[in-house]
C-alpha cells in the first residue's frame, strides 16, 4: 500500500498560512505599518487603490534593510524581533512571528525598495506569488518602500469574496486610525487612489485623537491617568452627555498594540452606569502599559486578542480610574459619608473599661394592629383599603410567561398587535392620571386582547377630553379608551413623512439663526455621501470642510432646538445597512417622527385633542406608534367596578 501523507510545497503552505495572517487589504496595511514603526520610522505614508485590491503602497523613513535582509524578509519565520521562545513574553515590538511578509508575498505581487543610512545605493527585490523574481541595486531614499499589487491574484476564490471596494476602504481607514492613535510621535499620511485623506503631524496624544476623530471631540475629552504596580493607564474618555447609540470611538491599547476585550469594555461601561441612557455608548481611548511578561499577545493570528495574567485586577483598576475621572468633572458625585449616622469604633487601650451600648426597642410595635401602617408614616402615601386588608397587593392577570405586581389603582389591558408587542400593562397610580406603558414580546391571552370593531369604514373618536400629562380620554367604537397623545402624534407624523419622501415633496422650515455643527470625520463623510437624501427630507446644509457643517433649513414639524440630535440620529440610520430602500425610508421616517414628537402632548385644549384624534382615526394603524409602543388602552366597565368596589 502506497504512502498517502505528503509534505506540502512551501508556496502552498505559505498561501494557506496567508489566510490566517492576511485576510483582507486592511491586514496588509496593519502589518506593514507596524513593521515600519518597528523599523524606527518618523514618517509613514500609506496609499491604496480600488480598496487595496489593485495597490497598497507603504513608504517609511525607517532604518531600511541590507540586500541580504531584503531577500530573507520574504522567507517564512524569518524575523529580527525574537530569537528564542522566551522572547515572546518580553516583546517590545509589534511583529515577532516572521510570517507577515511571507504571507503577503504568497498571495500578491510585491516590490520592495530599501536602503540603510550607511549604504550609498538601495536594493530592489521583487517576489510574485511567493516566488523570488529578482534583486538588483537601485537609487532609493533611506527607509523602505513596499508596493503590494493585485492582492489574491493567484487565489481567485479568496479574491472573489474579499468584498467591495467601499467596505475595504473603510477597513483600511480603521486600521490606519488604530496604528496612528497609539503612535502620536510618528507622522502619518493616508491616501485613497492618490487623494489625501489624513495628514497627521507628530503631536501629543490628545492632539492625535483630535486629528484622527475630528475637532468636535476636543471639548468632550476627559483625561484618565493612573499608575499602579500592575498596570499604568492613561488616555481620554468622553463626556457622558455625548454618548451615542452607535459609537465607533472606542479604542483599547496595551503596550502600544490595539486589542479587543468585551470584558474590559464592560468595566468602562459600568463606570458610566446611570450617567448615560441605556443602549448608549461613550467614547474612550485607553492606553495601558503592562509588564510584557504578564501579557500574552501570541493568541490570535491578527493579534487583536490578548491574555492578561492579572485580568481581574486590571478590570477593577480600569473601573476605578474612569470613575475617578468622571467624579473630578462632577459627572459622578464624590462619596459623601454622613457623620451623624457614623458609628465610632474605639481603639483598644489598657486600663479602659468599656461599657456595652444600650439597646432600645419600640414597645408600640405591632404590624398587625389596624391602622398601624397609617400611623408609621414610612410610606409617605395613605394606603388604600386594599392595603389595609392585605400585606401585599393581589397580582393582576398577566399574559402567559409574565407576572406583574400592581398597585391597587393598576389596570391591565392588551390591544391588538401583529407580532412584536403582545403584553401591555397600563399603570394609573398618580392623582393626575399619569400613565406608564409596558410591553413584552410574548403572545397575549385571547381573552385579554382589545378587539377593535372590524368595519370597512374607519371609526371616529367621540367625546374626547384632555385629562392631563399628555393623555386624553375618548370613546372609540363604543369603548372608553385612554390615548397617549405623544405617540398618536408620532404615528401621524410617521405616515406623513413616508408619503412626502415617497413623493419627493418634503417641506422645510428655515432657521432664524443657521446652526453650525462639528462632526467627526466619519460622520462628515457619511453626511456628504447622503447629502441628496438629507435634502429630500427637507434639510438645507452647507459643507464647509474639516468636519464643519451649517444647517440652514430643517424638515417641517421638527423642533429647531434639537437639530444636532436629529442629524446624529439620522446619520446612525444611514450608517445601518438596510436591505431595501423602502425599509430605509421607514427607518428615517420613524426617527424624524420620534424626534418631532418628544415634547408634544402637554397642556393641550380639548379642541386640540379632538383635531389630533381625527387625524389619528385616518391613520393606517391607530393602535401602535412606529416605535412599536401602544397608543391607547381600553378601560372596561368591569375594571371600573373593580376599582370602585
Amino acid at each position: 500500500m502506497s504512502d498517502k501523507i505528503k509534505l506540502l510545497p512551501e508556496i502552498v503552505a505559505n498561501q494557506i498560512a496567508a489566510g490566517e495572517v492576511v485576510n483582507s487589504p486592511s491586514s496588509v496595511v496593519k502589518e506593514m505599518m507596524e513593521n515600519s514603526i518597528d523599523a524606527g520610522a518618523h514618517c509613514i505614508k500609506v496609499n491604496y487603490r480600488d480598496g487595496g485590491k489593485e495597490l497598497i503602497q507603504i513608504v517609511d523613513d525607517g532604518c531600511g534593510m541590507s540586500p541580504v535582509d531584503a531577500r530573507m524578509a520574504f522567507d517564512r519565520h524569518a524575523t529580527s524581533k525574537i530569537s528564542t521562545v522566551d522572547d515572546i513574553y518580553k516583546l517590545r515590538t509589534f511583529g515577532f512571528r516572521g510570517e507577515a511578509l511571507a504571507s503577503i508575498a504568497a498571495v500578491a505581487q510585491v516590490e520592495l525598495r530599501t536602503r540603510q543610512p550607511e549604504d550609498e545605493t538601495g536594493t530592489e527585490t521583487i517576489v510574485n506569488g511567493g516566488e523570488f523574481i529578482s534583486q538588483k541595486p537601485v537609487m532609493a531614499p533611506v527607509g523602505s518602500q513596499f508596493m503590494v499589487r493585485n492582492l489574491f491574484y493567484n487565489v481567485p476564490a479568496r479574491r472573489k469574496f474579499v468584498g467591495d471596494s467601499t467596505r475595504l476602504a473603510s477597513q483600511i481607514k480603521s486600521e490606519f486610525q488604530r496604528v496612528a492613535l497609539c503612535n502620536p510621535d510618528v507622522a502619518f499620511e493616508l491616501y485613497a487612489n492618490d487623494a489625501p485623506i489624513y495628514r497627521l503631524p507628530r503631536t501629543t496624544l490628545a492632539g492625535r485623537i483630535i486629528d484622527v476623530i475630528g475637532k468636535h471631540i476636543k471639548q468632550n475629552l476627559l483625561e484618565v491617568e493612573t499608575e499602579t504596580s500592575i498596570v499604568d493607564i492613561k488616555g481620554y474618555i468622553g463626556q457622558p452627555s455625548v454618548a451615542k447609540k452607535r459609537n465607533n470611538e472606542q479604542f483599547l491599547f496595551v503596550n502600544g498594540r490595539f486589542f479587543k476585550s468585551q470584558y474590559l469594555n464592560k468595566a468602562i461601561l459600568k463606570a458610566y452606569e446611570k450617567l448615560i441612557p441605556e443602549g448608549s455608548f461613550p467614547s474612550f481611548f485607553i492606553f495601558m502599559k503592562v509588564n510584557p511578561e504578564r501579557v500574552d499577545v501570541n493568541v490570535h493570528p491578527q493579534k487583536t486578542e490578548v491574555k492578561f495574567a492579572d485580568l481581574e485586577n486590571i478590570w477593577q483598576i480600569l473601573l476605578a480610574s474612569v470613575r475617578e475621572t468622571l467624579a473630578k468633572t462632577g459627572a459622578v458625585p464624590l462619596l459623601d459619608f454622613d457623620d451623624e449616622a457614623a458609628i465610632e469604633i474605639p481603639i483598644s487601650q489598657k486600663g479602659v473599661i468599656y461599657t456595652e451600648p444600650r439597646s432600645t426597642s419600640d414597645d408600640d410595635y405591632n404590624p398587625f394592629r389596624e391602622g398601624y401602617v397609617q400611623d408609621s408614616g414610612d410610606t409617605g402615601r395613605r394606603p388604600s383599603p386594599a392595603h389595609e386588608r392585605y400585606a401585599e397587593p393581589t397580582p393582576a392577570p398577566a399574559a402567559k410567561g409574565r407576572a406583574y405586581t400592581y398597585d391597587d389603582n393598576d389596570m391591565d389591558f392588551i390591544p391588538t398587535r401583529h407580532e412584536e408587542m403582545d403584553f401591555i400593562a397600563a399603570r394609573h397610580d398618580t392623582p393626575d392620571n399619569e400613565f406608564e406603558f409596558i410591553a413584552s414580546a410574548e403572545e397575549p391571552a385571547a381573552a385579554d386582547t382589545l378587539q377593535l370593531p372590524q368595519t370597512e369604514d374607519k371609526q371616529s373618536f367621540t367625546s374626547s377630553m384632555y385629562i392631563g400629562n399628555g393623555y386624553a380620554g375618548a370613546i372609540y367604537g363604543g369603548r372608553f379608551v385612554i390615548v397617549d397623545l405623544r405617540r398618536a402624534r408620532e404615528r401621524i407624523l410617521y405616515e406623513s413623512y413616508l408619503m412626502l419622501m415617497g413623493n419627493s415633496s418634503s417641506v422645510s422650515q428655515q432657521l432664524l439663526f443657521p446652526e453650525r455643527l462639528m462632526l467627526s470625520n466619519d460622520e462628515y463623510a457619511l453626511l456628504e455621501e447622503n447629502a441628496p437624501e438629507f435634502a429630500s427630507l427637507g434639510f438645507d446644509i452647507d459643507f464647509e470642510g474639516d468636519g464643519t457643517i451649517v444647517v440652514k433649513c430643517i424638515p417641517a414639524e421638527t423642533a429647531s432646538d434639537g437639530t444636532d440630535e436629529l442629524i446624529f440620529e439620522l446619520l446612525q440610520a444611514f450608517d445601518t445597512p438596510a436591505p431595501a430602500v423602502e425599509m430605509r425610508r421607514e427607518r428615517l421616517a420613524c426617527t424624524m417622527a420620534r424626534n418631532a414628537s418628544r415634547t408634544f402632548g402637554r397642556n393641550l385644549s380639548d379642541n386640540d385633542v379632538a383635531q389630533l384624534l381625527d387625524q389619528l382615526a385616518m391613520s393606517d394603524n391607530i393602535c401602535f406608534s412606529p416605535s412599536g409602543k401602544p397608543i391607547m388602552a381600553e378601560i372596561t366597565p368591569d375594571e371600573l367596578r373593580s376599582k370602585l368596589g
